[in-house]
């Protein structure tokens, strides 16, 4: 896959096969990569997602991950993981003409399965504070195993196969772009995540076992809940199961 045409002052890199191009990126920017350098691989044998899970990552999907600067608010570095999803759901649509719901805060969502995950993380390099931003898209896979019953591919669910090499570049061009909007004003794709939030307006479940609806998504990306009683929480962290996704009934 050729992705060295765009013209951008970072690299764009490709490997075959790495572990994880989240811990490569890692490796990589101790070894002196610009920020702004992606990493693309053609398949990852330990993927790794939110909360310590796996992520499969067979050849057919895309997989990348970008270097980033941290900001000097840790809290401002919250809304990157949202704002990516947006990124990441124009440059599906650019290239395949799918259109992808989020389920907070950035899992992206095609038939009430999940076909794209974010997993932003922190590190250091001597003093300085890092980002990477790694994206999992299942693009051309075939079958999933009977484990993930919950996830979906472009393949699957419009019978056409999509080509991995304008996807990439499209990808390129949506996270150059936002990433840049977000640097002046980090709610700058506030309005198309509320549009493309599949939680609002439905029933959820948090962490902790309560049930409410979520009725909005403030200016911190948190998500905003009522609770039967009439009480209202913003939620900006942990696990929310949404009705009607993911088999959740």
């Amino acid at each position: 896959m050729d992705v060295s045409g765009l013209n951008r002052p970072a690299p764009l890199l490709f490997e075959d096969e790495v572990d994880s191009t989240n811990l490569r990126i890692r490796d990589l920017a101790r070894d002196g990569a610009v920020e702004g350098t992606i990493l693309f691989a053609a398949a990852q044998t330990a993927g790794r997602g939110r909360m310590g899970r796996s992520f499969l990552s067979p050849p057919g999907g895309l997989y990348a991950s970008m270097l980033l600067h941290a900001s000097e608010e840790p809290a401002r570095d919250l809304t990157l993981t949202p704002g990516v999803a947006v990124a990441v759901s124009r440059a599906i649509r650019r290239v395949s003409g799918v259109a992808c719901g989020i389920k907070w805060p950035n899992d992206l969502i095609l038939q009430n399965k999940k076909l794209c995950g974010i997993l932003v993380e922190s590190f250091t390099v001597g003093a300085r504070r890092e980002l990477v931003i790694g994206i999992g898209i299942n693009v051309n896979t075939e079958t999933f195993p009977p484990s993930l019953v919950t996830a979906i591919s472009l393949y699957q669910a419009t019978g056409q196969r999509c080509a991995l090499e304008p996807l990439a570049c499209a990808l390129t061009e949506e996270l150059d772009r936002f990433i840049a909007a977000w640097r002046a004003d980090s709610a700058c794709v506030l309005k198309d995540y509320r549009r493309l939030c599949l939680n609002l307006g439905r029933t959820v479940r948090l962490s902790d076992g309560r049930m409410g609806t979520a009725v909005d998504v403030d200016e911190a990306f948190r998500l905003l809940v009522r609770f039967p009683d009439g009480s209202e929480e913003a939620v900006s962290y942990g696990e929310v199961s949404v009705r009607g996704l993911y088999g959740y009934v």
